[in-house]
């Protein structure tokens, strides 16, 4: 089968078309066809080793190999059909058309993959395309796991920092589904996408401060993109308000002893059953993906290229095209 392959840090040439051996399920396992999978920030910063912070770097290094990656396919989420099952199976069979998440286990950027059937994978919503379904898993659980957290309800003020990508754009939509205010602070090329999913304000991050112009104080701020300054988010967040933060460095957590405030980072998603929550979600048509670009497979070096820009509106997809499957 045809993978992309990654063999040290370094810039999208790093990733390289290659043959591999084609996975064999194990009894427990499913076999499947991937038909479209994402590139994600997270997978530019593994392949780059370049993080926000040299608390992730030292984290992520230990976890991927200190000299050269250990994991050598990236990827962490694809939309693909079952081609085989382990003899011992029970939730799929052959044909079901499945969505997944699997974070930074890798592993996506192949034309096939074992799981276990007992990981974080689901049949894919009805209405969704492979290239729309693949673009769900990472970017939702993420975002559901951080608003759960803060015990988000409906009357709510959330200010979004670093909300037109993958976890932004669907933060906006379940801040929303939960009955929120919600404030979206993005790129300039985004605008328009946050309020058409339900942004009530939207903020152009080139143009404006939003620490300084503010005067709203908020019960949630989530920092998806860990550039907030830890002072100005004391200022703007109301007593016993909820910081979210999604890229942690070491200055939050000597700072947090000081403050009241109830910072979160690292919230953990509740696996398969999540991702069928957000299936249900779909279908009812309270929530979608965005998807600014698509790509080939061929072109994965050319995709982590622009997704390095962190220009991005949503989502870039790379699609494994076989007989026009959608």
């Amino acid at each position: 089968m045809k993978a992309i392959e990654w063999t040290k840090y370094g810039p999208p040439e790093v990733l390289q078309l290659k043959e591999v051996e084609k996975p064999i399920p194990l009894d427990n396992e499913v076999l499947i066809r991937i038909y479209a999978t994402t590139v994600i920030a997270g997978d530019c910063e593994m392949r780059s080793s370049k993080f926000p912070s040299p608390f992730l770097w030292f984290v992520m290094r230990m976890w991927l190999g200190l000299r050269r990656p250990k994991k050598n396919i990236l990827g962490q989420e694809f939309a693909g059909e079952i081609e085989a099952i382990g003899k011992d199976v029970s939730l799929f069979k052959k044909g079901d058309q499945i969505f997944a998440n699997i974070s930074i286990e890798l592993g996506c950027y192949a034309e096939y993959i074992c799981l276990p059937e007992d990981g974080v994978l689901t049949i894919k919503p009805d209405n969704m395309t492979y290239e729309e379904a693949a673009a769900v898993p990472f970017g939702a659980l993420e975002a559901l796991a951080y608003l759960r957290k803060a015990k988000i309800q409906n009357g709510h003020k959330v200010l979004l920092c670093g909300a037109s990508g993958t976890v932004g754009t669907f933060a906006i939509q379940l801040a929303k589904y939960y009955g929120a205010e919600v404030t979206a602070i993005g790129n300039p090329t985004s605008l328009e996408v946050m309020k058409s999913l339900g942004a009530d304000k939207v903020i152009d991050y080139t143009k404006d401060d939003f620490t300084k112009s503010s005067e709203m104080r908020y019960d949630v701020i989530f920092d998806i993109v860990g550039k907030s300054s830890f002072s100005n988010i004391k200022r703007l967040l109301k007593e016993n308000g909820f910081y979210l933060l999604s890229n942690l460095r070491i200055s939050h957590l000597v700072r947090r002893k000081r403050s009241s405030m109830k910072l979160i980072f690292g919230a953990l998603n509740e696996g398969v059953e999540d991702l069928i929550f957000l299936k249900e979600l779909i279908e009812a048509e309270k929530i979608k993906s965005v998807i600014d670009r698509r790509y080939t497979f061929e072109q994965i070096a050319e995709a982590h290229s622009y997704v390095d820009t962190g220009q991005k509106t949503g989502n870039v997809v790379i699609t494994l095209n076989y007989n026009n499957k959608t």
